[in-house]
Parts: C-alpha cells; sequence; structure tokens
C-alpha cells in the first residue's frame, strides 16, 4: 500500500513558519535542498493546503530562480522544478475556485483523497504538505511516516510542524542524517 508521508522544515523548537508567517530562518543550504529534492523523486502525489498551494505557484512565476544567488542554486531550483511541475497535486482550499498546471482541487475531505489514492496503482508515496492539512490527517490516524528537517534555530512561535492535539502515536526512528549547516533530518514511522 501507498504510505502517506508528511515531510517539512521545522524550527527546532518545532515551527515551520516563524511568527511573521515567514521562514527565512531556514538556511540556504544546497546539501538539505538536494536532499528535499530527492523526497520528491518518491512521491507518485502531493496533496497540499492552499497557502502552501500559492507559496509553490509563486516560485513557479518567478521561473524558479532565485535572486541574488548563483547560478548553482538556480540549477539546483531548476531541476526541482522539473519533478515539482509534473507531479499530480491535490490542493485543499475553501476559497479557491480553480488550480492550475498538474493540480486539481480535491473533491472530498482528505480520508476520501487519501483511499482514493491508495487504491490506485503506483509505488510511489503519497505527500503531505502543509501543518493544518497535516493535522486533519495525522487526527485521522492516515499519516504513515514522518520526515523532519530541523534547522538550529527558536523562532518562539508561529505554525506549529506537529498537531497540538491529545493524540498519542508511538514512532520508530527509521534514519537520521546530520547537514554540514546543523540541519537534522529525522525520518519516523508510525508503529500501528
Amino acid at each position: 500500500m501507498r504510505r502517506v508521508t508528511y515531510s517539512m522544515t521545522t524550527s527546532l523548537d518545532g515551527y515551520i513558519v516563524g511568527p511573521d508567517g515567514g521562514f527565512d530562518w531556514a538556511p540556504p543550504d544546497g546539501e538539505v535542498f538536494r536532499f528535499a529534492t530527492d523526497e520528491v523523486r518518491a512521491l507518485d502525489v502531493h496533496l497540499l493546503g492552499r497557502r502552501l498551494y500559492e507559496t509553490m505557484l509563486f516560485w513557479e512565476d518567478a521561473g524558479w530562480r532565485t535572486p541574488d544567488r548563483d547560478r548553482a542554486q538556480d540549477a539546483a531550483m531548476l531541476g526541482f522544478a522539473g519533478l515539482w511541475n509534473p507531479l499530480p497535486k491535490v490542493v485543499f482550499s475553501t476559497t479557491l475556485s480553480e488550480v492550475r498546471g498538474n493540480a486539481r482541487l480535491a473533491s472530498g475531505g482528505v480520508a476520501e483523497e487519501i483511499e482514493r489514492l491508495r487504491a490506485e496503482p503506483g509505488e510511489g508515496n503519497i505527500a503531505i504538505g502543509g501543518a493544518t492539512l497535516a493535522a486533519e490527517a495525522a487526527a485521522a490516524g492516515l499519516i504513515d511516516e514522518y520526515r523532519v528537517r530541523v534547522c538550529p534555530v527558536l523562532v518562539g512561535g508561529g505554525t506549529p510542524y506537529f498537531p497540538h492535539q491529545a493524540r498519542h502515536e508511538d514512532l520508530e526512528l527509521l534514519e537520521t542524517r546530520t547537514f554540514d549547516s546543523g540541519v537534522v533530518f529525522l525520518h519516523h514511522r508510525v508503529v500501528r
């Protein structure tokens, strides 16, 4: 069965964006970016909320270029774009009436979409992006793996990576990796 994964970068205190809604505290680390790009290679579909969808559209509209960065960074972004753009995406939104590219609006709730996607043929993972959507999937017991890239910074508030709910789940550590920038990758599987 296809696994549902939740993968994001967080601060050490567990936030995917800080109090101001930004994530400029995440180091521009080429090694971490290449690692995250490799995660996208293992996906068949990406489920995302409106805010993450709109953030990714910004980069798409910017031509996946990184202003004031070197050519290697632009090449890495273009490599990511070559994977991201054709990847099927399902967008969960109550405010958007249409999406573009290789995306479609969700026709049901996250549980219904995941059930339908798991029934389809394919070997790649189903990724969830966005804390609100991931919280809903976690509350329903639908997330199989958590992949966290932890940055060595405390931001003091913002949007948390983990849903703050009265839910207990045991996790099994599958992999860790420490990058030169101090970012630590943690990969856990939910024990069922």
